[in-house]
């Protein structure tokens, strides 16, 4: 018997590995291919932007650039980095993300972790009327003439009250303390004298940190590429955004007087926007690309116990 013990799991390791036929290999292999094309259709477009902002200009626009740089050149970060107006952007940018991500997470905490506990009464009112919003609001005029009647234009707050809770967010969080935080932990801690508010810092929030590194990568992200708020509630330019200065560099191709300042002739002026344009591009993804690596491993675990189990 001690033999036959020991040879069984080998006969059933056999059995599975002989289980997996040549259609599975095959089909295993195809989806290899087709995940390798998609990721290269969607990397090469910024592995371009990169080549392009350190080549050439003429070359760029010639489209000799395709595999890699020519011409290797660092001048358009040269001048991005001298420019006032981006570097303001860069500043206000970095402020609005910080201020706004922490007033986030604070305010979805402070509306998930109620709404999770089962014994709050109302609680299913109150969820419901914060849905309601999600389909229905008052529009961008109505909400223009609040946020002026409350004189919050082109202030710092205008950047960050008007989005300071996301109702999404605030679902995903409250169904990630529902399903993943044991109600025994809360019970032995209010057995032991811990209030409400103890609780929910020493133990709720501790083993919680998947769902919190989520909640930063989306509002830091959604307050990093904002753009819109400011062009409609900021009229002072040293208090726009980076996104918004990227903005008019891009799309209405006005590139700042000091930012080519160095560059002599039109025809010159021209190609070097095209590049700077581009090292814009890479400067304002940056931050974000960096982030994304020491979010990783929080993301796929918050998203899905925050909204599959549900």
């Amino acid at each position: 018997s001690d033999v036959y013990k020991r040879q069984e799991p080998v006969v059933g390791r056999g059995k599975h590995m002989k289980s997996r036929s040549a259609g599975d290999r095959l089909f295993d292999i195809g989806v290899y291919v087709l995940l390798t094309i998609a990721m290269l259709i969607v990397l090469y477009p910024l592995y371009f932007v990169v080549i392009a902002s350190v080549s050439d200009p003429m070359d760029v626009l010639a489209g000799k650039v395709i595999w890699k740089p020519s011409g290797f050149s660092l001048e358009a970060y040269r001048m991005v980095f001298k420019d006032s107006q981006v570097m303001t952007g860069y500043r206000n940018t970095i402020a609005y993300t910080l201020a706004g991500t922490a007033l986030n997470i604070m305010l979805s905490i402070a509306a998930a972790y109620p709404l999770s506990r089962r014994n709050l009464k109302g609680k299913g009112l109150v969820m419901g009327m914060m849905v309601f919003t999600m389909f229905f609001s008052g529009g961008l005029i109505p909400t223009y003439i609040t946020i002026s009647n409350l004189g919050l234009l082109n202030t710092f707050a205008v950047m960050i009250l008007p989005t300071a809770i996301s109702v999404y967010n605030v679902m995903i969080m409250r169904t990630f303390f529902m399903n993943s935080i044991p109600y025994e932990l809360e019970e032995a801690a209010y057995v032991d004298g811990a209030t409400h508010f103890r609780t929910l810092y020493s133990v709720v929030l501790p083993l919680s940190k998947p769902i919190l590194a989520v909640m930063v990568l989306f509002y830091a992200i959604a307050h990093w590429n904002s753009y819109f708020n400011a062009m409609i509630y900021l009229s002072d330019k040293e208090r726009y955004p980076l996104q918004l200065v990227l903005r008019t560099i891009l799309v209405q191709s006005q590139s700042s007087e000091e930012i080519l300042a160095d560059v002599q002739g039109t025809f010159n002026r021209m190609l070097m926007s095209e590049t700077i344009k581009y090292a814009l591009i890479i400067v304002a993804s940056v931050p974000v690309l960096c982030l994304y690596p020491f979010l990783q491993k929080y993301f796929v675990q918050g998203v899905m116990i925050g909204s599959v189990k549900g």
